[in-house]
């Protein structure tokens, strides 16, 4: 990627009158210039670099991320009550007939996730148009609406009765999947950064709780789901809009009033206020200079593709940990070792689960880099697999495992180490990074198309687990350890570190190519004097389908041209 300059054609053009209202405080109109597409844009000159300390947010901003986080407690709710479900007489007496086949059990559990992959790839397009905070309400209510076709199935005797259940959940799968996506985007967006990284980690302790409190008879557990809906679903709607989605929409006083009621002693016109103010107006002109920009950009972009692909591997290995392996067939996999009560032990794995994530959330989230945090915890959970494999297939007795109270013993034990180092690293760091690593530009189809990379895992795991469990049983866990041995690589080589940087310095790394091995020591003044002035993908335009950066703009801020659809810009230079 090579930056390119020219020098711009003199145009006369009025001057483009701006009011106080559309000028932050700190910046000053100058001349109108000539945008590349030969329409008139106002020029504002840019501040002197002001780095103003980061305010101390408000309770309002951790009740707003915590609203937002029960959306990960309905997922949580719904995965981790279909272990119980299947162990239940009720509910084998009403969907089962003489037992679960590997079939049924695989698509009822499966289609969950089959509804979250629809759903989570309809939900980006959805928040861009009505935005991030009628999305989160919308999907909590639909979500409803697969729990009462869940609740009201079982009830004709018929042998195809499942089929109705399994259909709910894929109708609640869809709004679960909205959520996955509009509910860290809403956070990341609205909050802070001080604790940006705390509150869209919470989505995953909610999701912790929710599988801890998902036991009982079949439709309690199912119709107290829908309750947590409606909470979401209305709480929300008193919820401020994201300010960035506010402000997109020419709503900046609004914006200015949700920055300021964020943040301890903030002021709609302060200067911290101003200052993000500054950053959204800069960006949203230099869109607006840029005309249109395609979805397909996130691939022909050399950084963007690099970021797509890194978020897919991250959602998608968060799956391949193998802890909904636990989560969905717990209940299963403990019996078979001969332990009494399976029911307690699935308490005390969704416990450790909940405690291991707000241990992960309030320490290693805010103490402990990104990268070493992960490698970290897929080294421990691929040593806890290989345990899992091994001890399981010599030590269980299959034909009679009341005979391996010792080995059950073993399973459970590393088993809950396994689900502690999850919980405290890949379980929230993956939902903070992927809401980090995108720009404002292509947020939504980024994190969409990330997290529906994570549905897709979820779906064949869940659907194809019984099978592949009934084949080979235990040695199915040396599936998940070498997939974790693969993910300790990934992170070390490609993974930038992330913590305690603003989304722009984040951005600049991107752009910059800084080798993820030497980023954490990296600065934002190693980027020289244009890092510095904010160098940033939203202020880009890029020649050749976006292979390439092309030109800058009056301000000299590198601009990124499509030359098929700006011909007029002429051949480049260096």
């Amino acid at each position: 990627m090579r930056f390119f300059k020219k020098s711009q054609p003199a145009v006369n053009a009025e001057p483009k009158e701006v009011s106080p209202s559309d000028t932050p405080v700190g910046t000053t109109a100058r001349n109108s210039s000539v945008a590349y597409d030969g329409k008139p844009v106002t020029d504002m000159a840019p501040p002197p670099p002001v780095h103003l300390e980061e305010p101390e947010a408000r309770t309002k901003a951790l009740i707003l991320g915590g609203i937002a986080s029960i959306g990960g407690f309905l997922f949580g709710y719904e995965s981790g009550q279909i272990s119980g479900f299947l162990q239940m007489t009720d509910f084998i007496a009403r969907f089962g007939s003489n037992g679960f086949d590997a079939a049924r059990q695989g698509t009822i559990v499966a289609l969950l996730c089959a509804g979250t992959l629809a759903g989570c790839l309809a939900s980006g397009y959805v928040c861009d148009r009505i935005g991030r905070r009628l999305t989160i309400s919308a999907s909590a209510f639909f979500y409803i609406v697969g729990v009462v076709i869940e609740i009201t199935s079982g009830e004709r005797g018929a042998s195809t009765d499942w089929v109705q259940f399994a259909m709910g959940r894929f109708t609640a799968g869809l709004g679960i999947g909205a959520l996955s996506t509009s509910v860290p985007m809403y956070q990341s967006e609205s909050v802070p950064a001080s604790v940006r990284g705390a509150i869209v980690a919470s989505y995953q302790l909610a999701i912790t709780f929710g599988i801890l409190v998902a036991s009982a008879q079949w439709r309690i557990p199912n119709g107290l789901s829908a309750l947590w809906a409606i909470v979401l679903g209305t709480l929300i709607l008193f919820m401020p809009e994201s300010p960035r989605y506010a402000y997109r929409q020419g709503r900046i006083e609004e914006a200015r009033r949700t920055m300021a009621s964020l943040i301890k002693g903030g002021e709609p016109h302060g200067p911290y206020v101003d200052q993000q103010i500054r950053e959204i107006q800069e960006r949203q002109e230099a869109e607006e200079v840029g005309g249109d920009h395609p979805w397909y950009e996130i691939i022909t972009i050399p950084n963007m593709r690099y970021r797509v692909f890194l978020g897919m591997a991250l959602q998608a290995g968060q799956q391949l940990t193998g802890a909904n392996f636990f989560f969905y067939y717990g209940t299963t996999i403990f019996r078979s070792t001969g332990i009494e009560n399976s029911f307690v032990t699935s308490i005390i794995l969704g416990a450790v689960n909940v405690l291991a994530t707000i241990v992960g959330i309030f320490f290693v989230v805010k103490m402990v880099g990104r990268r070493k945090a992960l490698m970290w915890g897929a080294a421990v959970m691929c040593g806890c697999f290989f345990i899992y494999s091994f001890v399981g297939s010599f030590e269980i007795d299959a034909d009679n495992p009341t005979n391996s109270k010792t080995g059950g013993g073993i399973l459970i034990a590393f088993t809950c180490i396994f689900i502690a180092a999850f919980a405290t690293t890949w379980g929230p760091l993956v939902w903070a990074i992927t809401g980090e690593i995108y720009p404002a530009r292509y947020r939504a189809t980024c994190l969409a198309i990330a997290t529906a990379s994570n549905w897709l895992l979820n779906f064949l795991i869940s659907f194809f687990t019984t099978f592949i469990t009934n084949k080979i049983n235990y040695w199915y866990g040396l599936v998940f350890g070498v997939s974790t041995f693969v993910l300790f690589f990934i992170v070390y080589f490609f993974l930038p570190e992330t913590k305690d940087r603003s989304m722009e310095e984040i951005d600049s790394m991107f752009i910059l190519g800084v080798p993820a091995r030497k980023s954490v020591n990296w600065k934002l003044s190693d980027a020289g004097p244009e890092g510095l002035a904010g160098l940033n993908t939203d202020t880009m335009r890029y020649a050749n389908g976006g292979k390439e950066i092309k030109k800058g703009d009056a301000r000299g801020n590198l601009m990124v041209e499509d030359a098929a659809r700006f011909p007029e810009a002429g051949s480049a230079t260096v």
